[in-house]
């Protein structure tokens, strides 16, 4: 009998190039839409095995390249046979010395969960055989690791320099075996690593999807989204602030008194200091658990006084007197 090629991406209704996420998140809403608990329809049952193999397949890095080395010429229901050569190195074995790769799935042993075109790619007799001598004969269930999930965590600019521990409360769902959904709410002391950026994720262990045949939990992964700050704006490591000063400081230079997230410091203003230049405080910036730490940059505007009094009116016509700079002139 000829084995059928079978398209896992048009299974899944994602293109060739599709990011994990949006295998997932296909996957996801497909197997819902299918799950025979839910889905009662003639064929349902079907389609929901041909979503869980092409999701073996797709969500696993090196399966997945292994099937795009097949390239883009096949067509969903053309007959297949592995090129001459194809060697697959897939470690399904359960006694000793059956190598070290730890899959998330197994078998049955009467081989009924995936189809003749998986086995021909990924080996699936030689694994059943294997299975088989080291349990006993009889049916096995198929174990699944739950399903991901990801949800956003916004945080203030202080707690990500600063890191600690924030409780969140979080929507869940918990389908039931009749389909019916259920919604309530769960609470999650996270902690926060001192130094963490916009899109890092936070993962919660064990806080994910129910497995199934007695497979573990899903993981949780908070995306972290930083508030803007009124003072303070992100870019990498480094924090940037806005610092006015009058025309006699940037002329003249001093000092000034500046808060940053550690606390105050005095900074230098060196004369002649122009508007729009950077003032760097090296070390000032996000704190990072793997390397130096990012920088502050004061960025300078220049202030005049809105409103003279009588002396600071006599004193900036004298001084447009004397002296001979002319803003206009390229520097």
């Amino acid at each position: 009998m000829a084995i059928k090629f079978k398209d896992y991406y048009e299974t899944l209704g994602v293109s060739r190039n599709a990011t994990q996420d949006e295998i997932q998140r296909s996957y996801r809403k497909l197997a819902r839409k299918y799950h025979p608990d839910i889905n009662k329809e003639p064929g349902a049952e079907e389609k929901f095995k041909e979503i869980n193999e092409a999701y073996e397949v797709l969500k696993d890095p090196e399966k997945r390249k292994k099937y795009d080395q097949l390239g883009a010429h096949w067509k969903e229901g053309q007959d297949f046979r592995p090129p001459p050569g194809w060697d697959v190195h897939f470690d399904f074995g359960a006694g000793p010395g059956a190598g070290q790769r730890k899959q998330t799935f197994y078998w049955s042993s009467e081989g009924g969960d995936f189809s003749d075109f998986f086995e021909a790619l990924f080996g699936g007799a030689s694994f059943r055989q294997g299975f088989r001598s080291a349990k006993g004969s009889g049916p096995f269930v198929r174990h699944q690791r739950g399903a991901d999930h990801e949800a956003v965590l916004r945080i203030s600019l202080e707690e990500a320099y600063r890191g600690g521990t924030k409780s969140i409360t979080l929507q869940t769902q918990k389908m039931a075996p009749d389909g019916t959904i259920s919604t309530g709410q769960k609470k999650y002391d996270v902690k926060i690593p001192p130094g963490i950026l916009p899109g890092q994720k936070i993962r919660l262990a064990g806080q994910g999807g129910e497995g199934t045949g007695g497979g573990a939990k899903g993981d949780l992964y908070l995306k972290v989204e930083i508030e803007p700050h009124p003072r303070f704006r992100l870019k990498g490591r480094d924090l940037y602030m806005d610092l006015p000063i009058a025309p006699w400081e940037a002329a003249l230079g001093g000092e000034v008194k500046i808060s940053t997230l550690s606390g105050n410091v005095t900074l230098k203003i060196p004369p002649g200091t122009q508007s729009g230049q950077k003032l760097r405080l090296k070390g000032k910036g996000m704190p990072n658990p793997r390397g130096a730490p990012g920088d502050l940059y004061a960025v300078v505007q220049i202030r005049v006084p809105r409103h003279l009094t009588a002396k600071e009116k006599e004193m900036f016509q004298e001084l447009r007197k004397t002296s001979s700079f002319n803003a206009r002139e390229v520097a």
